[in-house]
This record gives C-alpha cells, structure tokens and sequence, in this order.
C-alpha cells in the first residue's frame, strides 16, 4: 500500500506563490511516476504536471495553462514531489492531488486520471485578493 498525504495549500493573494509538497510511505518513492491534479468546484479533475520515475531522468510534462508558473520536481530521498506555483490566479483555486502510477506511463498517458493507483486527499489552493 501507498500512502500519500499533500500539505502547502492555504489562501494567496493574485500574483503570489506557493509550494504543494507530497510526501509518500509505503514503496520504493523512486520507481514511480508522480503527478499533480487539481479540481475546482463544479469542474472535473484535471491534469496540471507530472514527472517520471528516478530511471525515467525525471522528466516532467505540463498543462499548457501552467507553463511557465508551475515546476514539478522530485527529492526521492526524501520521498516527496514538489508543485512550485508562482504568478498565481484566480483560476487556479482548486483543490490540487497528488497520484502515483505503480506502472512507467507513456507521454500521453500522464493526463489521464485514471492511469494512477495512488491519490493523496487533497490541499486547498484559494487565490484570491
């Protein structure tokens, strides 16, 4: 089993930053591709960034609405992923998950939700003045 348990959400006003961790227990942290979700009241979940697996490079794919504001980033000896958030907008208040896909995805799979076995239970990201 995996236990994944997100903190660093709070309220932040437009412009502003924050920085989601999630920190994992329970496997190998390093085996595994990581990413980031988020759901905004009344929306679906929908991808924001994910990064592949330490024998991947780590490599990290994003939504094209936080290129350039959010970074993804991994510290596998601490068994953690990271979501830096800067230039914050209002449109990005949303609860953010993290998930861990068990298996290496192809490129076009780390969109889907439903390609990740492990989800955290969510922090709250509120921007807004």
């Amino acid at each position: 089993q995996v236990q994944l348990v997100e903190s660093g959400g709070g309220l932040v006003q437009p412009g502003g930053s924050l920085r989601l961790s999630c920190a994992a227990s329970g496997r190998t942290f390093s085996r595994y591709d990581m990413a980031w979700f988020r759901q905004a009241p009344g929306k679906e979940r929908e991808f924001v960034a994910a990064i592949s697996w330490g024998g991947g490079g780590g490599s990290t794919t994003y939504v094209d609405f936080v290129k350039g504001r959010f970074t993804i980033s991994r510290d596998n000896a601490r068994n953690t992923v990271f979501l830096q958030m800067n230039s914050l907008k209002p449109e990005d208040t949303a609860v953010y998950y993290c998930a861990l896909s068990i298996w290496h995805l192809e490129i076009s799979s780390f969109l889907n939700a439903s390609s990740y076995d492990y989800w955290g239970q969510g922090t709250q990201v509120t921007v807004s003045s």
